[in-house]
């Protein structure tokens, strides 16, 4: 720093002040300390100015899932919003949901320079872990069942779900049948409880949970199984690739979408409006996911306070060609359980292990 002081003919504050983006230095002045540290080869010592000022500029992220879509999206927009708030961010990938990766996650972070904390995973696997966070490490947590003990960012799943059973049910559908995602999720209970809410309240007859894992070959599977449920001309799907699969296997049925059956799905995957017919579905917003985790994280980091507290970011209903009035004939609905927590008979795609 002496040496590029010399050079620009400038006191060390200034170079530091210049070093540091500071806006209170004469633009001539900035060109001529940025000419002199090009031509040395300086480069602030990150370290050094970390600890002076107390701060690492940089949020770690755990998570253990890298190709859904929901979370590369998240990822996306943390980064993004990070960057324009001269952040980093630290990706600390956990191999596998266990209480053992979770351990080395959290070991992993007590190693490097992290001013803050985002786990996007379910918060039954982050109380797994035995270790704690440095002291002064802030967390935000993107999970529908974290709870009040921590600061919680997370699509608003129930009322996305009510949502899609709402629009089923103001078309005239009798009721509306729903293929849940694994058990293991909580996004996937929250959506198939709200589901089971909503026809509730609506008095209307529910009809037997089925349940897939997320993929196309799952909804394909079910799919084939309601094409032949007599009275079924309404499924709202808890993920958009399980309606994919369903719309395959009720063409090769035989069902017209929406002539014979109606679906919606959830997520609104890119390739949604691309579907035959295109997809009706609830709309989450990943942007403002992540630009909310960035946000509360920053507020902690600048206010020294752990903030605590569930902030749900609003879902939207986009109607497209899959949803339609009911056939007139459709048959009767029967023998339909009020508990939805029994699958009925015969095969169910759960959650492959």
């Amino acid at each position: 720093m002496v040496d590029v002081a010399v050079r620009a003919g400038v006191s060390t504050q200034t170079v530091s002040r210049v070093a540091n983006g500071s806006r209170d230095v004469h633009d001539d002045t900035r060109r001529r300390v940025t000419a002199a540290m090009n031509e040395l080869g300086y480069r602030p010592n990150s370290a050094a100015r970390a600890l002076r000022r107390g701060s690492f500029r940089t949020i770690g992220v755990i998570t253990f899932s890298l190709s859904s879509l929901g979370t590369m999206r998240t990822l996306e927009a943390i980064a993004l919003h990070a960057a324009r708030q001269d952040f980093a961010i630290t990706l600390i990938p956990v191999t596998a949901p266990t209480q053992a990766g979770i351990q080395g996650a959290f070991s992993r972070i007590g190693e490097l320079a992290v001013d803050a904390v985002i786990a996007i995973m379910e918060v039954h696997l982050l109380e797994a872990a035995t270790a704690t966070l440095p002291p002064g490490v802030r967390v935000v947590v993107v999970d529908p069942d974290a709870g009040e003990q921590y600061s919680v960012v997370d699509t608003d799943q129930a009322g996305g779900a009510r949502k899609a059973v709402k629009h089923l049910l103001d078309l005239g559908h009798e009721t509306v049948w729903h293929v849940a995602g694994p058990e293991a999720s909580f996004a996937s209970e929250r959506r198939a409880a709200a589901w089971h809410a909503a026809l509730t309240d609506a008095g209307r007859p529910v009809p037997p949970l089925l349940r897939g894992d997320w993929s196309a070959d799952s909804g394909y599977a079910v799919g084939l199984r309601l094409a032949d449920e007599p009275g079924c001309t309404a499924v709202f799907a808890a993920n958009d690739h399980m309606a994919l699969g369903m719309l395959r296997a009720f063409r090769e049925k035989g069902k017209s979408v929406p002539g014979d059956i109606s679906l919606v799905g959830f997520d609104d995957v890119p390739e949604a409006s691309s579907f035959t017919p295109p997809l009706t579905t609830v709309h989450q917003n990943f942007a403002d996911v992540g630009n909310q985790c960035v946000d509360n994280v920053l507020q902690q980091i600048r206010t020294k306070t752990t903030k605590r507290g569930v902030t749900l970011i609003p879902t939207q209903l986009v109607v497209r060609q899959s949803t339609a009035v009911p056939p007139k004939a459709a048959p009767p609905v029967r023998n339909l359980r009020s508990d939805a927590t029994h699958p009925p008979e015969g095969p169910i795609i759960e959650q492959e292990t």
